[in-house]
């Protein structure tokens, strides 16, 4: 093995010298060949040495104490010739002697292979980062940007990407610096290669997230000196990336973070100057205006869409800074956002739409997700009810505001302790009851309608018939015939047949619970002499005759048989047939409540 490594150091030499020689001696095609030939030799170097460490592990199990003694032995002695190896490199290219015309061919070739070697130890890494710094000092700033993202972006498939990268990063923070011209062109080639790296290290098993954040950092104040040197429309356009990059590293850290989130906190506060750099604010993070204005002012060109496509969580990103500062006063102070949004429903309407990208990510730790259904109570907490004021046009939240519900809906599912789903349910309720009356039916039937799960569905129906009973008469108006098309959604599925028992008898629990409640409301409306819209329609005698005659009659000969089925099965397993048959004597017991009110209501029609 010493034989084998001692002759990859000779003759790397051998390759540098033979390079100059060739340009003093004018044979530029000879030079070409050379580095070709030095890079072989790098890369044949690198893959013994992953072939030596494969060899290791498989022998660890079996081998003896003297032969561990004798393997350890010889990784030393490879890892002594790989820093001769990049220390002969470096003293090549630091030499007086050194012709411009070697190192711009070096250039191209030798900071990819280079950053294979920074893994094995923190000389390597040293020597691998002053090599890719000579690069940096020595070349074109525009060659090495090109040469260091392709770098990057092979280095992506490496089996160590946190450490192969890390010379590479520590260049490219560098080179934006040097820059001289078309910074913002630059920058816009290169952050989207940076992102996907750090992206990809983020899921890596092992990942230290302190070193994860550095190397993030590091790039980010990078930007801000460039941006920072830069006048008129080129510096407010690298201060606008400057901005997203710190939202997409941000869900980056969050989402990397596997043990204790107050662990971040130290990590998040050094974001604090950029933020400001950028005139980003945690109200504006969290209302979702400071993305949008930094997303437009950059996506002026027809070709920004793939671009933007690299900070596809943003959102993410803008709305855990917010999360952040409730986490710890030390990232920021949130008391006064929180106060605003109690006050102002538009702003309020807005969070809702940008909280959600926390409650739907599968990627976080729960505890982002109980901080964020605090803040969701907080910010409802004291809130003028909506339905005082419908003059308020909320129509173009209600798309967001309904992904928001729906991802409240995952939590309350999904969440691993009581408390939380219990903080979630609290948190729902205020929700749709933050929502304005004439755009709140309609969220709810887009729930109920979309859900998938049937206890889901029977929860969001019982809050269908709360929000009739907290509106006033006049309001209620047109809920009727959404009552109408809920109920027939879960008593008669548009995918043909009747509902399955036990599996969906929540919903129909619920649907049946909604449809006695709407018949009585609007019975006692009609004897008290307040006739609506609602009386010639929901109540009228063609609409009960079809409720009776395709719903609660069919419905009544299933409950009956799927009792009659239970009751057989009942010796065979007692337990889970006693809950069953529980269930279904509630729903028969409703069921019967319905037919008659029915019944009563057509002799009196």
């Amino acid at each position: 093995m010493s034989a084998a490594t001692v002759s990859y150091s000779s003759r790397v030499r051998e390759l540098l010298a033979g390079s100059l020689s060739s340009v003093e001696a004018g044979e530029s095609q000879d030079l070409e060949s050379l580095v070709i030939e030095l890079v072989h030799c790098l890369n044949s170097l690198s893959e013994n040495l992953a072939s030596n460490a494969s060899d290791d592990d498989e022998q660890e199990n079996d081998a003896n104490s003297n032969a561990g003694d004798e393997d350890h032995e010889i990784d030393v002695t490879t890892l002594n010739e790989v820093i001769q190896v990049l220390d002969d490199i470096l003293k090549f290219l630091s030499s007086p002697l050194m012709n411009q015309d070697v190192m711009d061919a070096l250039s191209f070739e030798l900071p990819k292979v280079i950053s294979k070697f920074a893994g094995l130890s923190g000389k390597c890494l040293e020597l691998a980062e002053e090599i890719v710094d000579r690069f940096v000092e020595a070349c074109n700033p525009r060659d090495m940007l090109s040469v260091l993202c392709e770098a990057l972006d092979a280095a992506r498939v490496s089996l160590s990407l946190s450490t192969s990268s890390t010379p590479l990063l520590h260049g490219l923070s560098k080179v934006f610096i040097s820059v001289r011209r078309r910074h913002y062109e630059q920058l816009k080639v290169a952050v989207p290669i940076v992102l996907n790296v750090l992206k990809d290290m983020s899921l890596e098993p092992n990942m230290q997230v302190e070193g994860l954040f550095d190397k993030a950092l590091a790039i980010g104040v990078s930007i801000k000196a460039v941006a920072s040197k830069l006048e008129k429309e080129e510096g407010t356009k690298v201060c606008c990336l400057l901005g997203l990059y710190v939202m997409q590293i941000t869900a980056v850290l969050s989402v990397s973070i596997k043990d204790k989130v107050d662990s971040g906190v130290p990590l998040v506060m050094q974001l604090k100057p950029l933020l400001a750099y950028c005139g980003l604010t945690h109200l504006g993070l969290i209302t979702g205006n400071d993305a949008e204005r930094l997303t437009s002012t950059v996506s002026k060109d027809d070709d920004d869409n793939d671009f933007l496509n690299s900070f596809h969580d943003i959102n993410l990103g803008a709305s855990l800074l917010f999360i952040w500062g409730r986490i710890s006063p030390e990232v920021a102070d949130v008391a006064s956002d929180v106060n605003e949004l109690q006050s102002n429903p538009v702003k309020r309407w807005q969070a809702y739409g940008m909280l959600k990208h926390i409650l739907a990510s599968g990627d976080l730790l729960w505890e982002f997700k109980r901080h964020t259904v605090e803040v969701l109570l907080e910010i409802v907490r004291g809130a003028t009810p909506s339905q005082c004021n419908v003059q308020i046009d909320c129509s173009q939240y209600t798309t967001s505001i309904y992904s928001a519900l729906q991802a409240v809906t995952l939590v309350i599912m999904y969440a691993p302790d009581a408390d939380l789903r219990k903080k979630t349910f609290e948190a729902l309720k205020r929700i749709i009851s933050d929502i304005p009356v004439p755009q709140r039916f309609d969220v709810l039937k887009a729930l109920v309608t979309n859900s998938q799960s049937s206890t889901m569905r029977g929860i969001l129906l019982d809050q269908v018939r709360n929000n009739i009973m907290s509106t006033s008469s006049l309001q209620a108006t047109d809920c009727d015939a959404h009552v109408t098309e809920l109920v027939e959604l879960v008593l008669k599925p548009p995918h043909g047949g009747p509902p399955l028992f036990p599996d969906q008898s929540d919903e129909v629990l619920a649907a049946l619970n909604l449809y006695r409640f709407a018949l009585l409301n609007n019975s006692r409306e009609s004897e008290a002499g307040k006739e609506t819209s609602s009386s010639s329609g929901f109540l009228s005698k063609k609409t009960l005759e079809r409720d009776y005659k395709g719903w609660l009659l069919p419905l009544r000969t299933i409950v009956s048989g799927s009792i009659a089925e239970n009751q057989r099965q009942k010796d065979q397993d007692q337990e889970s047939s006693l809950e069953i048959l529980c269930i279904l004597n509630r729903i028969e017991s409703l069921l019967y409540w319905c037919i008659e009110l029915v019944e009563e209501r057509l002799k009196s029609s």
